[in-house]
């Protein structure tokens, strides 16, 4: 797989072993971080498989977001 992939399957299992630590602080500092590499990472995207790479992640951010702020989503608001 791609390294920039790597790199960022890296920096979301260290949010995962944030939460699992309870360190919610760094694990939204840290998303954070990698949300701005995943929106650089859209911005120069080129290839198909990249963009479903992209988008994978972007779905796995936003339900680390919602764990770590306790943040539901309810239907119908």
């Amino acid at each position: 797989m791609n390294t920039k992939f790597e790199d960022l399957k890296a920096s979301v299992q260290e949010i995962i072993d944030l939460i699992a630590a309870k360190n919610d602080r760094e694990a939204n500092n840290k998303l954070l971080e990698v949300n701005d590499v995943l929106d650089e990472l859209l911005d120069f995207a080129e290839e198909d498989e990249d963009l479903r790479e992209i988008s994978r992640y972007q779905v796995l951010l936003n339900q680390l977001h919602v764990k770590i702020n306790g943040e539901e989503q309810v239907d119908g608001e």
